[in-house]
């Protein structure tokens, strides 16, 4: 399995706190199946202020660990980008890093609040197509509006966004809500990537595993490859994976 989303670097946002609890993430990683992450720290000016400055220091200084440990994992990088006002600044200087291709827009992980949809989200998206970046929302399964209104879902799919589901919504690790609506969005088709969105190894553990066997339980195992391993390998495909 292919992990796209994953806070497994150490020390620059509210994941790993250190290269021991980045390394004790990658064993669970592996443990679970996946033989690749995509290592993606927050951007949200404010309250995790990195850049590329910030992100590629620590992932070679990881990518550097896994390596003398002769840990099983492919390693990349990317970020999970907040939905804000210098979000168009950073696009128009170059400054994002984005998470792979998809035909022949480049593909930004974009978070929005928790709590709700931006007011504007739907010109946002708009205009950053336009500039031919592609948003892979992350877990709008968590978003209490969406819970609210499952319909606006359809209105964000029109626009051509992607979606990303979090594992542990599937099992039911965020509760009953998170858990409907990604049920939901399973049985509208509506789900292109399943990803851990992991932050540690107890509390925001990596449930890549018991996810990809809910799905195949449920739906099918087609489904499961698809969300799992297909469709993350075809974001990846036409960047530079970073190989041990």
């Amino acid at each position: 399995m292919i992990d796209l989303h994953n806070h497994v670097l150490p020390g620059i946002d509210d994941g790993a706190r250190s290269l021991d609890i980045s390394v004790a993430m990658i064993e669970q990683a592996v443990e679970c199946g996946v033989t690749h992450i995509v290592c993606t720290p927050h951007i949200h000016y404010g309250y995790f202020d990195n850049s590329l400055a910030t992100i590629e220091p620590a992932f070679n200084r990881l990518q550097s660990v896994v390596r003398e440990n002769g840990l099983p994992i492919t390693l990349s990088y990317a970020a999970e980008v907040r939905a804000d006002e210098f979000l168009a600044e950073g696009i128009k200087h170059q400054a994002l890093p984005f998470i792979g291709q998809y035909k022949t827009l480049s593909v930004l992980l974009f978070e929005m609040p928790h709590s709700h949809v931006p007011v504007g989200i739907e010109q946002l998206i708009t205009w950053l197509m336009a500039r031919k970046v592609l948003p892979l929302i992350a877990h709008p399964e968590r978003n209490r509006e969406l819970q609210r209104k499952p319909e606006m879902i359809q209105r964000l799919r029109r626009l051509g966004v992607l979606f990303q589901l979090t594992a542990g919504s599937i099992i039911g690790r965020f509760g009953d809500k998170p858990l409907a609506l990604s049920e939901f969005m399973l049985a509208q088709g509506f789900v292109d990537v399943v990803a851990s969105d992991s932050h540690d190894t107890v509390k925001r553990p990596n449930d890549m595993k018991a996810a990809y066997e809910w799905v195949d339980n449920h739906y099918s195992a087609q489904l499961s490859q698809q969300l799992f391993v297909t469709m993350p390998a075809t974001l990846l495909q036409k960047y530079a994976v970073k190989p041990l």
